[in-house]
């Protein structure tokens, strides 16, 4: 069975031979970051799948981050690369859901917070706990918390 990590090593090798500058770029600095990340704290590890699925979202979401700076500061040529590279990298990535999917699993856990007890600010944080780990991967937090307020405002 061949890690997340070796299928990335594997494909930046095909990408470098393909002379695929921009995909070769974006996994040699998804490679650094998990490699950081092995590093970092008391002794070297190695990442499970999750954990450099982890890296790779974070590595993604700074892509679309950028892009929006860019896109702000009139760049767009710079974005456009951003925008590229986190396509990259969200082929690595679970499905993202849809509004909709994302919508029905917060309206679920709505209800099972209320049902719970949970009520006002703190119903918010009762929703987060049932929702994150449905949807673990497949939506941005910010969307997800976006997502929360609006049902439990409705």
């Amino acid at each position: 069975m061949t890690t997340l990590k070796a299928k990335l090593q594997d494909d930046l090798t095909a990408a470098i031979k393909g002379r695929d500058e921009l995909r070769s770029a974006t996994l040699r600095m998804t490679l650094a970051a998990i490699t950081k990340e092995e590093v970092a704290g008391k002794e070297a590890r190695t990442l499970s799948d999750d954990e450099v699925q982890k890296v790779i979202a974070r590595e993604a979401k700074k892509r679309r981050e950028a892009a929006e700076a860019f896109e702000k500061g009139g760049r767009a040529e710079s974005a456009a690369r951003e925008l590229a590279e986190g396509e990259v990298l969200d082929a690595y990535l679970p499905q993202q859901l849809s509004d909709e999917e994302l919508a029905s699993v917060v309206t679920q856990a709505v209800g099972e917070a209320k049902a719970a007890g949970a009520e006002g600010p703190r119903a918010i944080g009762a929703v987060m706990k049932i929702v994150n780990p449905k949807v673990a991967g497949r939506a941005e937090g910010g969307r997800v918390a976006a997502a929360v307020k609006k049902a439990l405002a409705g």
